[in-house]
């Protein structure tokens, strides 16, 4: 089992070949991968992830970052690509959360992993750590709320997940704020900016209030 979930943490969600293709004919570009990188004036290793996605009125990927806590992180750049529903900003930090979510109708897949660099021995390059924070399958999230604009009533409109045996999954509170915000890129249609990694002059509690 630790196999497995090494595994999915490490790749991301696992999507079939058919939504794959159908993903790339829409144009909805969602980059999962996550890398381990040296800064050389740093003389430190980072972890490197772009925010990316968007969504066409019955289906949209999106993939964002945060920190270890929940925590907005500010982008290293922005990207400003051609056309939309693809790349915004690349994000590096010691540790990234990754939040991937897929949408087909109302019908969402969640997955929230977490990336750290590893020991480092003998001055050899670390490993890169990848880890399975919440995993959900076949969950409802309901568009009408999400046109409200993601809040309603101060709660984080995202979708629910139940186990085979029908009880609640509870997506993790530390990241209900990132997963919201991956809840608007899946249904932002024609998305062409991120939704939750901010610019470095701007700093935002895991509330959403400006400080």
């Amino acid at each position: 089992m630790a196999g497995k979930q090494d595994s999915l943490a490490s790749r991301g969600l696992t999507l079939s070949r058919r939504v794959l293709r159908r993903l790339n004919e829409l144009d909805i570009l969602a980059q999962s991968q996550v890398s381990l990188e040296h800064q050389h004036l740093a003389k430190r290793y980072v972890v490197r992830g772009i925010e990316s996605g968007g969504a066409v009125k019955d289906l949209g990927r999106y993939v964002t970052f945060c920190g270890q806590d929940g925590e907005p992180l500010p982008y290293l750049h922005p990207i400003d690509a051609i056309g939309v529903n693809g790349v915004h900003a690349v994000v590096v930090a010691p540790i990234l959360v990754r939040i991937e979510l897929f949408r087909a109708g109302r019908t969402c897949q969640l997955l929230i992993t977490k990336h750290e660099i590893g020991r480092v021995e003998h001055g050899r390059r670390p490993p890169l750590e990848n880890r399975v924070l919440f995993r959900g399958v076949n969950g409802l999230v309901d568009l009408d709320l999400l046109r409200t604009g993601g809040d309603v009533a101060g709660r984080t409109v995202m979708p629910e997940f139940w186990s085979r045996g029908g009880e609640v999954l509870g997506i993790p509170a530390a990241f209900a704020s990132a997963v919201g915000a991956a809840t608007r890129g899946v249904s932002c249609v024609g998305c062409s900016h991120s939704h939750y990694l901010v610019t470095r002059a701007t700093v935002i509690d895991v509330a959403g209030a400006t400080v």
